[in-house]
């Protein structure tokens, strides 16, 4: 196995881990709200930590067919990973403030042009991970 699935594989498994991990604050605060409800963004980072454990897993997959060299792989795997785990992040920290107003509502360098980076960012590692499956699964090119 090569370093990028390894990589991509250990971060599928810490996602899910904080997915289960949040998911105690997530019931914490649904026992103790008078509406029974989690503050939102923990519940978006419950949320967010579970999707993104299973996106990891596709990644690996997909990444065992890569025609990329082993140190472009980590860092086409490493961008998507790193932006995920930065988004759950902030959203746990918007959860712990209890922020109820999306932090879209007002523009801010991370609300601009972190999002800009991130959609590059996730959608371009996504494209070239995808990219690299059908180039060698479709084209036949051998890895």
């Amino acid at each position: 196995m090569n370093g990028s699935i390894k990589i991509t594989l250990l971060f599928s498994g810490l996602f899910l881990l904080t997915g289960m991990i949040v998911g105690i604050l997530k019931y914490r605060g649904m026992i103790s709200s008078e509406t029974h409800r989690a503050p939102v963004y923990i519940d978006i980072a419950h949320r967010a930590s579970l999707l993104y454990s299973f996106a990891a897993l596709v990644m690996a997959k997909l990444l065992e067919y890569s025609p990329f060299p082993p140190g472009w792989q980590i860092v086409i795997a490493l961008v998507p990973l790193a932006y995920f785990a930065l988004t759950i992040t902030e959203y746990i920290n918007l959860g712990l403030k209890r922020q109820e107003v999306t932090m879209f509502s007002r523009r801010t360098f991370i609300t601009t042009w972190f999002m800009y980076s991130l959609i590059a960012g996730e959608i371009g590692g996504m494209a070239l991970i995808v990219g690299g499956f059908l180039f060698t699964q479709f084209l036949h090119y051998p890895v």
